[in-house]
């Protein structure tokens, strides 16, 4: 059974998270559902990480066996035509090497999360942002998460349903970038970048740094929160809608012939 690699693209708003639940619209869901009407027959795919219900990607990577052998091209044009009228796209496909995992294979995930501070309410972007109504100070978001950058027990910073064996990991890189926006108000854009993550770690990340900026937390917290391991000390959580998954990075891009 030949393997193929896809890229997708999907707007999570509408979708109960990525992981194909019963009864409920999920992105796996849709593409197995348009997979089906290809080939005929249960099919079930595999993803670089498993976004919650209302987070989006612009660079999820999932894969899928198929009977036939697809040219990459027509497989996608296949695939697309199928998920109509759902905001999902595949916007890359390529064949893979049978051991190829979209999880297992991956070695880093790259996440963007995108928090607006803005009174009126957004209009094009409603869903796609999370908007708050006071200023942030943008050095003392960076000074807080310097803190959070390393291997770290971030039991503080999971959710208390996360099932991974262990709260331990190495976080690489969270950078906060300021975005001068068309319609005068500021975007903070926070880059974050890992091996793996645990579930909610980024928007509890998100949360806590916006206290900092806000001035309800002192950057220090941020520090003692971590060395705390109790997930009381976290901040809030942040909302779903501003969060996305950019990227997943393998050692050989299956995608680079096609780009």
């Amino acid at each position: 059974m030949p393997r193929y690699a896809l890229k997708v693209e999907y707007d999570g708003g509408p979708f109960s998270g990525w992981q194909r639940q019963t009864a409920l619209p999920t992105v796996q869901g849709d593409i197995e559902a348009a997979l089906a009407r290809l080939e005929p027959r249960e099919h079930t795919i595999a993803a670089a990480g498993r976004t919650d219900a209302g987070v989006h990607a612009v660079g999820q990577t999932a894969h899928a066996d198929m009977d036939r052998d697809w040219s990459p091209f027509r497989l996608m044009e296949a695939l697309n035509w199928h998920l109509k009228p759902a905001p999902i796209a595949i916007t890359a496909c390529a064949t893979v090497p049978d051991d190829w995992h979209a999880r297992f294979s991956a070695t880093r995930r790259h996440y963007l999360f995108r928090l607006v501070v803005r009174r009126p309410p957004v209009t094009f972007e409603a869903g796609q942002v999370w908007q708050v109504g006071h200023p942030l100070d943008l050095a003392a978001m960076r000074e807080g998460a310097a803190q959070l950058v390393g291997r770290h027990d971030f039991t503080t910073f999971r959710s208390s349903i996360c099932q991974a064996d262990s709260p331990v990991k190495s976080l690489d890189a969270l950078e906060i970038e300021h975005v001068a926006r068309a319609d005068g108000f500021a975007e903070y854009r926070f880059h974050v970048r890992a091996r793996s993550f645990l579930h909610n770690q980024v928007r509890s990340f998100v949360g806590t740094l916006e206290r900092v900026g806000a001035g309800a937390w002192a950057p220090d917290r941020v520090r003692l929160a971590l060395e705390a391991r109790d997930r009381a000390a976290c901040g809030p959580v942040c909302p779903p809608h501003g969060l996305y998954l950019a990227r997943v990075d393998y050692p050989d891009d299956p995608f680079a012939a096609a780009e």
